[in-house]
């Protein structure tokens, strides 16, 4: 569920960082490309800048999902967003009344953190890890799934539990998901299946 979650994340802050390398002057990037080539590092994933969500900002994501998801279902990964799909991105956030496509990911990046803590089942809030743990144990009882499907699940859960989702800041957030749970299962991708 949180991979998926991340995927969606992920997708939507793909048309962010166009938009910022967008924004860079040529002589810049000239400058850099001229440069000897750096150590191939994994950069460190952005910091979630935690914020108090509100009742509006959680109503104006599920509202807006819809346009959203038909927008970047078009987009193929990897592919460099063309500045027209970013200006309907940001239109679709202005719609629904957010200041730009950076705020409505912000307040997705917030939603996400309280979402991967909420136990489905009972639609409490537990914990990321809490929630993986569950998973962990679904995915080891499960007689069905087949063992290379079993090993890739247990495989990604795992790395999950290496790299656990920071604690919610904002206590007042979980509260609000929790409320708005079975709206926002629509809007990362769980009213789906």
């Amino acid at each position: 569920m949180r991979a998926f979650i991340r995927l969606v994340v992920t997708s939507l802050s793909i048309a962010c960082l166009a938009a910022v390398l967008a924004v860079l002057p040529a002589g810049d990037a000239l400058a850099q490309s001229k440069m000897a080539p750096a150590p191939a590092q994994a950069a460190p994933p952005p910091q979630l800048k935690q914020m108090a969500l509100t009742e509006k900002q959680v109503d104006g994501v599920i509202a807006a999902q819809k346009d959203m998801d038909a927008i970047t279902m078009k987009l193929q990964p990897n592919a460099r967003p063309d500045p027209k799909v970013i200006a309907q991105l940001e239109a679709v956030a202005k719609k629904n009344g957010f200041a730009s496509y950076n705020e409505y990911n912000a307040v997705m990046d917030n939603i996400s953190l309280v979402y991967g803590g909420v136990d489905p089942a009972t639609k409490k809030y537990v914990g990321s890890e809490a929630v993986i743990k569950a998973q962990i144990a679904q995915v080891q009882a499960d007689k069905k799934m087949s063992p290379k499907d079993k090993k890739a699940a247990l495989d990604d859960l795992n790395a999950e539990m290496k790299d656990p989702a920071p604690e919610v800041q904002n206590k007042g957030n979980i509260d609000l998901v929790v409320k708005n749970y079975d709206k926002l299962s629509t809007v990362m991708g769980e009213g789906q299946n």
